[in-house]
């Protein structure tokens, strides 16, 4: 059976139950009905649809949860309301794909219970029956949101889609009674001291705790007073990756807002962990962030990756708290980034920064690259109705600028300025398509440019509803949402850079 007509089947099945829970917990008179989604939900057809880019069929979607790999599937679960089109009654939604490029949307995994709504969380392969569920099973640790945040466990033994809740639940509480934020468990095994390592959210510290078996937990070290602490931090992810030669840890913390360009965004440290105790390395300038756009938050990364793969894979929720329950998609709301690889590059200033690259799986849905040629800075990028990607080279020497302008033939526009005089990497969206739905959305968004070369090169991916931008192989990234009545068909050069830049184009063909 098609996902679609899945789904459908899915929702004359689960609406009628979720009107009894909600009955039972007040849903909101505003939530939408069954029949008005299948009266008016066109099934990928709407404008803003993206084409490329992970989104439910219908309803509300936030942070990826339980990102892992198993038997030849990328599994990516979701905070999910499965009653409508705006946050609440927070369940995991399910997709998995083979090559994180085709997702097959599936049933629901993890639904509300008395111990609370079903926060964010991660999901292990617990290869060795720790636990004693069973060799292999699929063991999700997440936070139960009731009376107080604490943290569940559930596993299944078909590959994700069916779960059963630990029936003595819930696996770890508090020690301090007057702690609100305790939450977003994100678990790893630990192979140099052999036991499964927990970070947690702490209000505004990471925790660390380890476990033999994935059901008693033992506090390790806080991990606190560095970086953006302004606001409570969210969704941490511990995990390795090599850097001249040695291995470096990357600790990525959400936090909402505090955000460099406003309300919600991910910032990351760069250290050692010993097993017990994470160290950031004092030689990078904290805050610094995986993304400086709008509108990538919560990014998590797979766990299982197989080492003959290697690569740190990572996908973040793309949009921003600030208007995310009003962006004008109506039936659904939310979706996923691009799937990237996330490896270390040096800075200019000799430290560590982490880089992201579009995973090359994106190839399987290009088209052949053609080079375009300009018409008084303008150059036309031909059959593009769905989405594309640019690949752009400049030679822009210092104290110089250049700004490429995507425009549609309505004169709709999303700018990108490379300004080496200060070493600055620019959006402008306030001319992009609808901004009027939120007074924060119509903004220019500013991050640093990260090199300190006259070869800079651009990496863009445009699908109906967004543009990402990567700078010299992903050590500066921005990630926007956008909301065009047509896609952007051009690009238009102006900046006191006089040099033409080689610009690249392929489409990309929908995965829908």
């Amino acid at each position: 059976m098609n996902t679609i007509l899945k789904n459908k089947f899915f929702n004359k099945l689960l609406v009628p139950a979720f009107g009894l829970f909600c009955m039972l917990t007040s849903c909101s008179d505003n939530d939408f009905s069954n029949e008005y989604y299948e009266d008016n939900n066109t099934y990928y057809d709407e404008t803003y649809r993206p084409s490329i880019h992970f989104t439910p069929e219908k309803f509300w979607v936030n942070d990826p949860n339980g990102m892992v790999y198993y038997d030849g599937e990328y599994h990516l679960f979701y905070q999910f309301n499965p009653y409508g089109p705006k946050w609440g009654h927070m369940s995991w939604g399910h997709a998995v794909s083979t090559d994180m490029i085709h997702w097959e949307e599936l049933s629901p995994a993890l639904y509300p219970d008395e111990l609370g709504d079903i926060f964010s969380g991660s999901i292990v392969i617990d290869k060795n029956n720790s636990a004693g569920f069973g060799k292999d099973a699929m063991v999700a640790i997440y936070t139960s949101n009731g009376a107080k945040q604490t943290q569940c466990i559930a596993y299944s033994l078909d590959k994700g889609r069916t779960f059963t809740k630990y029936e003595y639940n819930p696996v770890l509480v508090s020690d301090n009674p007057d702690l609100k934020d305790f939450r977003d468990p994100k678990v790893f095994w630990h192979e140099a001291s052999g036991k499964w390592v927990m970070s947690l959210a702490t209000h505004k510290s990471i925790t660390f705790y380890s476990s033999s078996d994935l059901l008693k937990w033992n506090k390790l070290s806080e991990f606190k007073d560095l970086g953006m602490r302004d606001h409570v931090w969210e969704c941490p992810d511990l995990f390795p990756l090599q850097y001249n030669g040695q291995t470096k840890w990357v600790l990525l913390v959400s936090i909402n807002p505090g955000a460099p360009n406003g309300g919600s965004g991910t910032q990351y440290f760069i250290g050692d962990f010993n097993g017990t105790t994470f160290t950031a390395d004092l030689s990078v300038p904290y805050p610094i962030w995986i993304d400086y756009g709008k509108d990538n938050y919560a990014g998590v990364t797979w766990d299982n990756v197989p080492q003959t793969d290697g690569r740190r894979l990572q996908i973040g929720w793309m949009s921003n708290w600030q208007y995310a329950g009003d962006v004008p998609t109506n039936t659904w709301r939310g979706g996923m980034t691009m799937p990237k690889e996330l490896t270390l590059k040096t800075h200019p200033n000799g430290y560590p920064v982490l880089a992201s690259g579009f995973v090359t799986e994106i190839s399987k849905i290009g088209a052949n690259w053609s080079t375009l040629t300009a018409s008084n800075n303008e150059f036309k990028l031909g059959d593009v109705n769905d989405s594309y990607q640019l690949n752009i080279d400049m030679n822009i020497g210092a104290g110089s600028n250049k700004t490429l302008k995507l425009e549609n033939e309505m004169g709709e526009n999303f700018v990108i300025t490379i300004d080496r005089s200060n070493n600055t990497f620019v959006t402008n969206r306030k001319q992009s398509g609808d901004v009027g739905f939120s007074s924060s959305f119509a903004a220019v968004s500013t991050a640093p440019l990260n090199v300190n070369s006259n070869n800079i090169s651009l990496s863009i991916v445009v699908d109906k509803g967004s543009v990402e931008v990567l700078v010299n192989d992903g050590v500066s990234q921005q990630t926007n949402l956008v909301f065009p009545k047509k896609l952007y068909n051009k690009v238009i050069l102006s900046g006191s850079e006089s040099s033409v830049p080689t610009i690249k184009c392929r489409k990309l063909n929908s995965t829908r």
